[in-house]
């Protein structure tokens, strides 16, 4: 199962991030779990110091902006192969 991690603190973008990665898990379907971050400790961790942040299976994917939901599915998709 693949692991889709928002890493953020709760902020407007953030949230929106979050929702369109659900809407491409939902298209997708079964296989992924998503994760959400807040913790700014755990986020720094993984080099990230602008949020939001998407993560698949502990590497960062994108940093700084709300990705859209195709662009998500694009990601996952590409992680497939």
């Amino acid at each position: 199962m693949k692991k889709v991690q928002i890493l953020g603190t709760g902020c407007v973008k953030c949230k929106k991030l979050s929702e369109q990665a659900e809407l491409a898990i939902a298209e997708l379907g079964e296989g992924y779990e998503l994760e959400k971050i807040s913790d700014i400790e755990e986020i720094v961790d993984f080099g990230v110091m602008i949020t939001p942040a998407l993560a698949i299976d502990g590497e960062v994917k994108a940093v700084g902006k709300v990705l859209s939901k195709n662009e998500i599915v694009i990601l996952l998709r590409a992680e497939q192969e």
